[in-house]
């Protein structure tokens, strides 16, 4: 007998990540759900702050200590080691991992902070993954939500009133931008790239939404307890 497919698949990547306590202050429900965590790498410290269990490692073994490496195999979590010189990175790796036991969504944690703005722009643009198909995924930490709109398409903005929401545009200009419940409406308008129209918009209500008729749409979110 197979495997039931995976719900929620959490990926941990490797760079800067908070605690439990930060996420559930944040995004309440974040973690509902998940029957999945594959760890990227050096991303498998973050498993203990988060309060969550290694399904699976992926990745070349230059961020993990190989004691800590060799953990993970006595504990009997599937280890995947890649050579060093390949064409995906570690977290492009992991999450495919997730896909292909069948997630149906997928939180990516660890991937938006660190030393490196290349993995953490790369890691922005794995939401456009074509593995994912129209699976819903987001990179999360405390200081955000980061999550990807394709047109004709629209996206459940639901949350707290007063928290900041941004909407950038992604691979080109968006079309047809229509936004419901935040401070500065869009009523059919084009957001273009190397504009900064859409960034700092305000829900203003628990429920908001946005949609698009044509492009991409990169919605990212922050609390409004959070200084700006």
């Amino acid at each position: 007998m197979s495997a039931p497919p995976a719900g929620h698949a959490i990926v941990l990547a490797d760079g800067d990540a908070p605690d439990r306590a930060s996420l559930d202050a944040s995004w309440p429900g974040w973690a509902d759900d998940v029957t999945l965590v594959v760890a990227a790498d050096g991303g498998a410290r973050h498993a203990d702050r988060l309060g969550v269990r290694i399904d699976r490692w992926v990745g070349d073994g230059d961020s993990i200590a190989a004691g800590d490496l060799e953990a993970l195999r006595s504990a009997g979590i599937p280890v995947d080691l890649v050579p060093a010189a390949k064409d995906e990175t570690d977290t492009e790796l992991a999450l495919r991992a997730a896909v292909d036991a069948g997630a149906r969504r997928i939180t990516l944690i660890g991937a938006t902070g660190g030393a490196r703005l290349d993995h953490a722009l790369a890691n922005v643009a794995l939401l456009a993954h074509p593995a994912l198909g129209d699976r819903p995924a987001a990179l999360l930490d405390a200081r955000l939500r980061v999550r990807l709109l394709r047109g004709p398409g629209t996206l459940d903005l639901a949350g707290r009133s007063g928290d900041l929401v941004s909407l950038i545009p992604f691979g080109g200009d968006a079309i047809g931008v229509r936004t419901e419940a935040l401070e500065y409406p869009l009523n059919g308008e084009t957001l273009a790239v190397g504009v900064a129209r859409g960034v700092s918009n305000v829900r203003l209500r628990v429920g908001a939404s946005v949609s698009v008729e044509r492009g991409s749409i990169l919605v990212v979110e922050t609390p409004a307890t959070l200084s700006t």
